[in-house]
């Protein structure tokens, strides 16, 4: 399966982290799926968003309303395109959607790396940050090719 080994191609340093299973695959896959909430894709960046949060909690307070807020704001905008894209029940839409996630996770990637050139975070974390959004960015083009 194509989309398979395209997802299975990536590194992930998380020694916790599985990649995803024909399984996942199947059902991150699954637009016909009830709910948006049943989408892997989704999922890990819910996942994302918390650990988002957490981490930029300390952030100096001075950046509050500066990049705390742009990460936080690009982070919560990946699961939230997602939602939205699903919930239109057409693939044209939930494609557009799915692009719209996509520039947020780049933009996120691209404060990220900001935040570790001002020293806001440790490598451990940024590496960790970048490995699930490498994940979370394959899913997201599998489950747009599956649509096309």
């Amino acid at each position: 399966m194509k989309v398979a080994q395209h997802l299975h191609s990536g590194r992930n340093m998380n020694p916790n982290h599985r990649p995803p299973t024909t399984c996942h695959l199947q059902q991150t896959m699954n637009h016909a799926s009830k709910n948006f909430k049943d989408l892997r894709v989704w999922q890990q960046s819910i996942d994302l968003v918390k650990n988002v949060y957490r981490v930029t909690q300390n952030f100096p307070k001075e950046e509050i309303y500066g990049l705390t807020s742009q990460i936080r704001r690009a982070a919560v905008s990946i699961p939230s395109n997602i939602a939205e894209g699903q919930a239109r029940k057409s693939h044209a839409e939930f494609k557009k959607f799915l692009t719209y996630s996509s520039g947020s996770a780049a933009e996120l990637e691209t404060q990220l790396v900001i935040a570790r050139e001002l020293e806001f975070l440790d490598k451990s974390v940024f590496a960790n940050f970048q490995s699930r959004l490498e994940e979370i960015q394959k899913m997201t083009f599998a489950l747009m090719n599956y649509l096309r």
